[in-house]
């Protein structure tokens, strides 16, 4: 077999391999700028640090877009050391991927921990203004639930003294006065029923399984272009080959 046709189909492979890994790269900056700008009082319910996490995908989003272009100049310039380089960025990513979804998978109770332990202080220290508070309303609004457990919960708020059991419970809120959701007779037939925490933590162990699943493919894809790239390094390496 000759050497120029081998280089030329590893050389093509890695391209698009690379095109693939800048768009991920893309994807995962994108989703890091949504989640800053529309769910950050959301995310900081989950656990104290959790409002780092639209930064850290932000961060290895645009990492990702510079070894993804470097990856295609290494690839097209036919540099055994950039490729060595690349194949090197790719292993790490691999690695930090990997431990990151092993991570995830282990400690879910420790994380369903910190959601019940930072929600409830925000139900507790409800005061409809600060940041906890309004993610507390953008929660029940969203999922249509009310309170940690139900809208008990809400008894033990120092907010519902004096107003009651907060409007974002209301199934119908053209129906819902702060009378009403003072009266702890009449509010149970005003708000949703279901807390929020079952809700969440029923959704992360329906899904936990597919994300972990879309978590190690995406780090064992990382293999295939590290195999490209060593080889194709070795090949040119070998063989004297240089692209002019």
């Amino acid at each position: 077999m000759e050497t120029k046709p081998v280089i030329t189909c590893l050389k093509t492979l890695l391209i698009v391999y690379s095109f693939v890994f800048w768009i991920t790269g893309a994807i995962l900056l994108a989703v890091g700028v949504w989640g800053k700008l529309m769910l950050g009082p959301y995310i900081s319910l989950i656990a104290d640090n959790s409002t780092n996490a639209p930064y850290v995908l932000i961060g290895t989003g645009t990492v990702i877009i510079v070894f993804g272009l470097f990856g295609c100049f290494a690839t097209c310039r036919g540099s055994p050391w950039m490729l060595k380089l690349y194949a090197m960025f790719l292993s790490l990513v691999f690695l930090a991927e990997l431990v990151a979804g092993i991570s995830g998978f282990v400690f879910r109770h420790e994380i369903k921990g910190n959601f019940r332990r930072t929600y409830t202080d925000a139900v507790l220290n409800y005061n409809a203004k600060d940041e906890a508070s309004r993610a507390v309303d953008y929660l029940q609004n969203s999922l249509r639930c009310c309170g940690v457990y139900n809208y008990t919960n809400w008894f033990g708020s120092v907010f519902y003294p004096s107003n009651g059991i907060p409007a974002s419970c209301c199934f119908n809120s053209s129906d819902c006065n702060p009378d009403d959701l003072r009266n702890a007779t009449v509010a149970p037939s005003k708000v949703y029923h279901q807390g929020c925490f079952e809700l969440v933590t029923s959704f992360m162990e329906t899904n936990m399984a597919i994300i972990a699943g879309v978590t190690f493919g995406i780090a064992f894809s990382q293999l295939i272009g590290m195999l490209l790239a060593c080889c194709l390094s070795r090949i040119i390496t070998a063989n004297q080959y240089e692209m002019v």
